[in-house]
């Protein structure tokens, strides 16, 4: 090979190298990382019959088109209201008439105000002295569990949330509440003390499907929000109230179509094995705990690691999912000694 062979062999090399996703991806340095349930790519597609999914935008929402016009259940984040108010369009044209919270969570939350202003309320005009005076409310009403709204009051352990326009204007106290909207019965169930103290599962009964907020999820591990009155106990008595609900058309598929706070549309099957999950990994740590080991040990055990592929991500680990276990279980103990 004579040297000016070897130059061009050695400058193709270079360049090859040069073009390979590898380099390139070392010289553009570390790229921020998305939420798993937030890919920008914001779409609405049909559940089942009248019910539609909005997802991409950062927490699952749920359309039920009716006579009456829209029900929604959850609003996202408000950064992203404008391109959720396109998609709710493609759906229908119709007016939102309620909209429904399975949390106070600020991305479940966040598009209240926005959502709201752009619906109307189906009593708009009515009410007030003798009827003659406007409501007052003319978007579509919020509702939500008591305890979203004493936790978006300030009434908790943190500040008013700001808008005021984020907060409810309607909640209710007892384990539930019915609507009948869209020709069908509509159910708020509450899950008492599960991801929070005012988490929400949303039962469409006539089209037979469950909104279920942040109680399941198929691309994280369970968020236990210890600070706002979360559980283990609590989380894994909503998932087993989710399969009671549902019923399977066949070898626990299809049937009861469930939607997730993030992630995909799930049935049975799916809810069931997410609680064995949740229920293992809890009973793994509470052995250890009950033997008296540390926290330390605990991660250094690797618990969930093999399930670690599936529902860890970078904003909701499996070693943050082991410390919000391992502090529910020993707070009690704690607090007595």
């Amino acid at each position: 090979m004579t040297r000016t062979h070897a130059i061009a062999l050695a400058a193709v090399a270079a360049f090859a190298v040069a073009l390979s996703p590898q380099f390139l991806a070392a010289q553009s340095g570390p790229r921020p990382v998305k939420p798993a349930y937030d890919d920008g790519n914001v779409e609405a597609l049909r559940v089942k019959e009248a019910v539609h999914l909005v997802a991409g935008s950062g927490a699952n929402i749920t359309v039920q088109v009716g006579p009456q016009g829209l029900l929604v259940v959850d609003s996202s984040v408000a950064t992203m209201s404008d391109t959720v108010l396109a998609a709710i369009r493609s759906i229908s044209a119709a007016p939102i008439r309620l909209i429904l919270n399975t949390s106070g969570d600020e991305h479940h939350t966040g598009g209240n105000e926005a959502l709201s202003a752009a619906g109307r309320n189906i009593n708009a005009g009515i009410g007030g002295q003798n009827g003659r005076e406007p409501s007052r409310l003319d978007g579509a009403p919020v509702i939500a569990h008591e305890n979203v709204l004493h936790l978006m009051s300030g009434l908790k352990t943190e500040p008013a949330r700001m808008p005021y326009g984020v907060w409810p204007h309607d909640t209710f106290y007892t384990s539930l509440k019915q609507l009948h909207f869209g020709g069908e019965v509509v159910e708020m169930i509450h899950a008492p003390n599960a991801h929070t103290d005012g988490d929400v599962m949303v039962w469409f009964r006539k089209t037979d499907i469950v909104a279920t907020g942040d109680i399941y999820s198929t691309v994280t591990y369970p968020r236990v929000d210890l600070k706002r009155g979360g559980s283990m106990q609590g989380l894994l008595d909503a998932l087993n109230r989710v399969l009671d609900i549902a019923v399977p058309e066949f070898n626990n598929q299809g049937g009861t179509l469930v939607v997730p706070g993030h992630g995909r549309i799930s049935n049975e099957s799916d809810v069931a094995e997410y609680r064995d999950m949740t229920t293992i990994i809890r009973d793994r740590i509470k052995a250890m705990v009950d033997k008296g080991q540390t926290l330390a040990q605990i991660k250094a055990a690797g618990v969930t690691r093999d399930y670690d592929a599936v529902y860890s991500v970078p904003e909701w680990t499996g070693e943050m999912f082991i410390e919000a276990i391992y502090t529910d279980l020993t707070r009690g103990k704690r607090t007595a000694s």
